[in-house]
């Protein structure tokens, strides 16, 4: 018997660090003035309380591994069927923007971390994995689901221990929006005037309740089935297309050998990308039977879509923290402090420096917002910009979310030139 819990047994102490993280967070205030996600509290807590620490609770970090890797996949999946509203023409600019700047972080992330990571092999670390840098856009900008999936992928190459190098290079990444996300905050509301902050340009402000997505049932109730069934049957059917495909693709570069092996081990590390591409092809079918009349129910339901992402993502992030080695990290903290450290003030600068000159409204808002996210995930970004901006009074959190739909078939390409790299 009890051989059949060893199989939950990760995910039911993710529960309980989330819960205690969630408790603390509530009765500490200077958790509560940090801003720091539950998520990320979670994560530590499993950090100390497991085997890396305390080891007062055994958590194998290879499930653990496995938890990020299809948590990921699912989140990707749920906010690419969500069906898109269609935006005013006067914020749309700002939404194509966004997008734009979250492709160029990546991008220009990726370039210093390659940088530094060379610069490291022809000085004094030649035996470092010429694309370890390469995280530092994966780890910062994509997160700990990206970071361990492609640093796994790696490990083939030759990269040793490269999933969980990817999980702390994420990991610091949080503590950049964290540690230095607040001060930043503080520093562009003082300066505002003398930075050249102040909106150019007035636009009307948005009530909270308009932002907000309000639930309605899609599914008949005569069809005597739960609209979370529907979602979460959807879901798994565009991620078991996504499972043939990539076994379909193994198989036929068999042949190839070697290099046929790598490749389709690489293709296996990207499943959460060809699991988005499959979602966004389900939606536009199912958009397209619905205009021809072919389709008179709307089964994705984006409420629950919604929620199912955002919960995919937390658990994703408790165990992606969790899951971390010390001792890897301490046999590789160098090159991680070092990446870490100038994507860090690369990232502040940039993320300035770029919203000064795209955006004519909420400009500190913006630049809150992006850079919560261009150092961890949308979570963060929320985290901060509720300091901010606590009635979504902006069009920030719209602009994080759309843009991130604009930037997502850009980023595609992106994502497959990082992991061939």
């Amino acid at each position: 018997m009890l051989e059949m819990w060893v199989s939950v047994q990760e995910f039911i102490f993710l529960s309980l660090f989330l819960i205690i993280a969630i408790i603390l967070k509530r009765k500490i205030r200077f958790l509560q003035n940090f801003l720091i996600p539950a998520s990320i509290i979670a994560g530590f807590i499993g950090l100390i309380l497991g085997s890396e620490v305390l080891n007062w609770i055994r958590l194998d970090a290879e499930k653990l591994g496995t938890i990020i890797y299809h948590l990921m996949a699912v989140g990707f999946i749920s906010v690419a069927l969500k069906e898109r509203t269609i935006v005013p023409a006067s914020h749309r600019r700002d939404n194509i923007n966004t997008g734009l700047a979250i492709v160029t972080s990546y991008l220009s992330q990726g370039i210093i971390g390659f940088a530094v990571s060379l610069s490291l092999v022809y000085t004094f670390l030649p035996k470092l994995f010429p694309p370890f840098g390469l995280l530092l856009p994966l780890g910062f900008a994509q997160g700990p689901g990206q970071a361990y999936s492609i640093g796994t992928s790696w490990e083939e190459l030759g990269f040793s221990n490269g999933g969980n190098i990817g999980l702390s290079i994420a990991t610091i990444g949080f503590l950049w929006a964290i540690i230095f996300g607040i001060p930043l905050m503080n520093i562009l509301v003082r300066k505002k005037k003398v930075w050249g902050l102040e909106d150019r340009e007035k636009m009307v402000r948005l009530k909270s309740e308009d932002v907000g997505e309000k639930y309605t049932e899609n599914i008949p109730k005569k069809m005597f089935i739960d609209s979370l069934t529907v979602q979460v049957a959807l879901i798994g059917v565009v991620y078991l297309i996504t499972y043939f495909t990539l076994r379909g693709v193994s198989i036929a570069l068999a042949p190839l050998g070697d290099y046929g092996h790598i490749v389709a081990q690489l293709l296996w590390g990207f499943h959460f990308v060809i699991a988005t591409m499959f979602a966004i092809l389900a939606r536009v079918i199912l958009n397209t039977l619905k205009r021809k009349n072919w389709l008179h129910i709307k089964y994705p339901d984006n409420y629950i879509l919604r929620r199912i992402s955002a919960g995919s993502f937390d658990f994703m992030i408790v165990a992606a923290i969790a899951a971390l080695s010390i001792a890897t990290f301490r046999e590789n903290w160098l090159p991680i402090i070092i990446v870490t450290t100038l994507g860090g003030i690369f990232t502040i600068v940039y993320t300035v420096f770029l919203c000064r000159r795209i955006y004519t409204n909420y400009i500190i808002e913006h630049i809150v917002g992006l850079y919560g996210q261009f150092t961890g995930t949308i979570t963060t970004a929320m985290a901060l910009l509720r300091e901010i901006d606590p009635d979504s009074e902006s069009n920030v959190p719209e602009n994080l979310v759309l843009g991130g739909a604009v930037a997502l078939p850009l980023g595609i390409p992106l994502m497959f030139i990082l992991g061939f790299a």
